[in-house]
């Protein structure tokens, strides 16, 4: 179990710097609601990691195979991952914002104050869920870890590590926000808009970084 954790650690630290739903958890903890919809983004966000890892898991522990089959099979899986990831990165990079510009946000952000908590809860699990990059990396984890040969417990127990590192990123605000009272506004501001002036060299150098990690991993498995 702790070579499959091992394996998936740098996948589920992908999953958590993720600037879009970071700022998107800022935003809702600025709103009225903010005592509600924070802590329900973030479940949202463990329901849609959870999701994935419970059919992808359901998948890969359902097929039966050799251990040079499962190795070679999450070679393949890593190697497709960080070509992937390589391309995410690349478009992000070109699609960076200019020094001191603040890039564009999604249209629907415009709409979060109005978010009901079922709406955050939502927000979460598509986020999580949906988002091509954070949908890779979950699928690349649970498909490692379902492939490790670990029994269905401890395959368990491997993608709860994954889902509660990959979490830390959009619970940190919600953290922030509850621990510092009247402060936190301001902390939480700085936040958001560090991370608005460069999501897409943050998620263009991190792609890079673990779609090259993956490459090579996956080079050696082969």
């Amino acid at each position: 179990m702790r070579d499959a954790i091992g394996q998936i650690l740098p996948l589920a630290v992908g999953v958590a710097i993720s600037p879009i739903p970071i700022i998107a958890v800022v935003l809702m903890l600025v709103t009225p609601r903010a005592r509600a919809n924070g802590p329900m983004f973030v479940l949202g966000w463990i329901v849609g990691l959870a999701a994935i890892g419970v059919i992808v898991l359901a998948i890969a522990g359902g097929a039966e195979a050799s251990s040079s089959d499962s190795t070679s099979g999450v070679s393949w899986v890593k190697l497709l991952l960080g070509v992937g990831l390589l391309s995410v990165a690349l478009r992000q990079w070109r699609g960076r914002s200019h020094p001191g510009e603040e890039a564009p946000m999604p249209k629907w952000m415009a709409a979060i104050d109005s978010f009901s908590p079922v709406k955050a809860l939502g927000a979460g699990v598509v986020l999580a869920a949906v988002n091509p990059k954070n949908l890779l990396l979950a699928v690349g984890a649970a498909t490692v870890v379902g492939q490790s040969g670990i029994s269905g417990t401890d395959q368990a127990v491997a993608y709860a590590v994954f889902t509660v590192i990959a979490t830390i990123g959009v619970a940190i605000p919600v953290v922030i926000y509850f621990a510092m009272g009247d402060r936190a506004p301001a902390l939480l501001g700085s936040l958001k808009t560090w991370m608005g002036v460069h999501n897409a060299a943050i998620m263009a150098v991190l792609c890079l970084i673990i779609g090259v990690k993956l490459i090579g991993d996956a080079i050696g498995g082969f």
